[in-house]
């Protein structure tokens, strides 16, 4: 498929702090104005550079104003934690948020659990800005939606609760979920991308555990990798694997 207007359809999976992977991917899918960039959510927690991930989020916002950021259940908890509603704050220390805080200077293991207060005043306005106002829950572009964790099963999207959205796992992926569209997620780390029959795409590939950052280009059928730590992004053809089966 391809963009009324030429652009391409393009989608990265869960970063978590991988900000070095993350620069090295966008210089070699090259993301023009004309282009759609979907991101799936999972910006922060794990890795050591969610600051600069959201740092290097904000600047192509400003230069791709049709990029898509969703929200991911990680940042969620993190909302929580803040104190702006949401599920998960009970465990956002121990699920990978205090990396996150080491990366805005927030020792934990030195001074205990810091404040919401605390935190919000080490966090740029702008970051606070972007993560409480600026994310998706799910994004429909021609025979794709894309969407953080999955869908509900038997549900159409008008009836698809957040939580599923943002959390759901074995119930999305162990069914068929009955929608027209090809359902494109993350959430749960893969050796490799996941092309399943009955129309899903499992596009985190683990990278913050030692795997790939991926970025698949829909429009194209290109899927380009980095692994953690290298330099150097690999890319292959997977036209056939999008076609329709």
């Amino acid at each position: 498929m391809s963009l009324r207007d030429g652009g391409r359809l393009l989608c990265i999976g869960d970063v978590h702090g991988c900000a070095a992977e993350l620069e090295v991917l966008l210089r070699a899918i090259a993301p023009a104005q004309a282009d759609r960039l979907v991101f799936l959510g999972d910006y922060v927690d794990r890795g050591t550079e969610s600051r600069a991930t959201l740092d290097l989020l904000l600047e192509l916002r400003e230069k791709l104003p049709r990029a898509v950021f969703l929200r991911g259940n990680h940042e969620e908890m993190m909302l929580a934690y803040l104190g702006f509603g949401g599920d998960g704050a009970e465990i956002f220390l121990r699920a990978g948020g205090a990396a996150t805080l080491a990366s805005y200077g927030l020792d934990v293991r030195a001074s205990g659990a810091p404040s919401a207060d605390e935190i919000r005043r080490r966090f740029p306005a702008a970051h606070l800005e972007f993560l409480s106002g600026a994310l998706r829950l799910h994004y429909e572009d021609g025979p794709y939606l894309f969407v953080h964790a999955g869908v509900r099963p038997g549900r159409s999207l008008d009836r698809q609760e957040p939580r599923d959205l943002l959390w759901i796992r074995e119930e999305f992926l162990t069914a068929e979920h009955g929608l027209a569209q090809t359902v494109v997620f993350g959430h749960t780390p893969l050796r490799e991308v996941w092309f399943q029959p009955h129309r899903k795409i499992g596009l985190d590939t683990g990278c913050v555990f030692g795997g790939r950052l991926s970025a698949l280009d829909l429009t194209e059928g290109v899927l380009h990798q980095v692994r953690r730590g290298v330099g150097r992004v690999e890319s292959r053809s997977v036209g056939e694997e999008l076609l329709p089966r």
